[in-house]
């Protein structure tokens, strides 16, 4: 194997550890806000999203199947769920509009900490696989060295 190769392997499970860095941050920020029905911009706060997309080589053709040209993760953005959050009666809340509903966010708890696991999960995997690929160069490194 050579350390191109090892050094895009620790390149890609940093890029794998930065993507499940910012989900992580982006469900705790949900988990946050969850009763948060006023926002700057008006109305309660809606759940926010991470997309994710393979990051290629530019020089890759989209049709070959190689593997030669991933580069690991890219964070697309963060963006908002746009479904709608649940209603309830509460004509003593100070959001409550002129029926006494109040709109809440669209944030479900069991969804975010699903998320979060997950997330956690393959930070770990991510972080195993450079534990992995930093033992590989440590011992062709000492290969190296018995050749002398």
């Amino acid at each position: 194997m050579s350390m191109q190769r090892i050094l895009s392997g620790t390149e890609i499970s940093a890029s794998g550890l930065t993507g499940e860095r910012i989900r992580m941050e982006v469900a705790a920020n949900n988990i946050a806000n969850m009763n948060s029905t006023r926002t700057p911009q008006g109305g309660p706060y809606q759940r926010q999203q991470v997309t994710f997309s393979a990051a290629m080589d530019q020089w890759l053709n989209p049709e070959q199947n190689s593997v030669d040209g991933l580069r690991g993760v890219d964070v697309v953005g963060v963006s908002p769920d746009t479904t709608p959050g649940p209603v309830i009666y509460d004509p003593g809340h100070p959001d409550a509009d002129a029926t006494g509903h109040v709109r809440l966010p669209n944030v479900n708890m069991s969804r975010e900490m699903v998320d979060l696991v997950s997330a956690s999960r393959a930070y770990e995997a991510n972080l195993k696989s450079l534990e992995t690929f930093r033992q590989m160069a440590e011992q062709a490194l000492s290969l190296l060295r018995g050749l002398r």
